[in-house]
């Protein structure tokens, strides 16, 4: 054996003292990493149907104001956005529904249904709005933004599809 080096006590304890320093920082180091990188992989749900209630307790011809909140998470932010809308049920078929969006297509706010008028008015521009979202008059430069997307569940109620940025 005179060709084999002796691996003294200290040696030993080095190479032991290492190892375990190192299965040690492997154990702890791991989920700590997947703590601070998970916020930034996971998306937010941008992709969801949104429920509006019962179909049937929406009168017909009538707009019927709604409004729902989206909450996005981009890393460790957290945002919410309100949205909001009319929902226009224009005979008893439940297909025969237009939904529009309640912001304005010129500065973005809030546009209300005024029955004498038979309108939706924006309040910042003075822009209108018939029944069918088509401008009327003002700056607006196209009609407001629809919710194409709907359906029916099980229950009745009115689903929209939002398909978040």
């Amino acid at each position: 054996m005179s060709g084999m080096k002796h691996f003294s006590r200290r040696d030993f304890m080095k190479v032991t003292t290492g190892a375990v320093g190192g299965l040690v920082t492997v154990a702890l180091g791991a989920p700590i990493v997947g703590y601070l990188v998970d916020p930034a992989a996971k998306a937010g749900a941008k992709d969801s149907w949104i429920n509006l209630g019962p179909i049937d307790k929406i009168a017909i011809q009538t707009p019927q104001t709604f409004t729902f909140s989206i909450t996005t998470v981009n890393g460790w932010e957290r945002t919410g956005v309100n949205f909001g809308g009319f929902i226009i049920r224009k005979s008893e078929d439940p297909n025969d529904i237009l939904i529009l969006s309640s912001r304005c297509t010129h500065l973005g706010c809030t546009v209300s249904w005024i029955e004498e008028q038979g309108l939706f008015i924006c309040p910042c521009h003075d822009a209108a709005f018939d029944l069918e979202g088509q401008v009327m008059h003002g700056p607006p430069p196209r009609p407001l933004d629809r919710y194409d997307e709907f359906k029916l569940d099980e229950n009745g109620n009115l689903l929209i599809h939002y398909l978040g940025a």
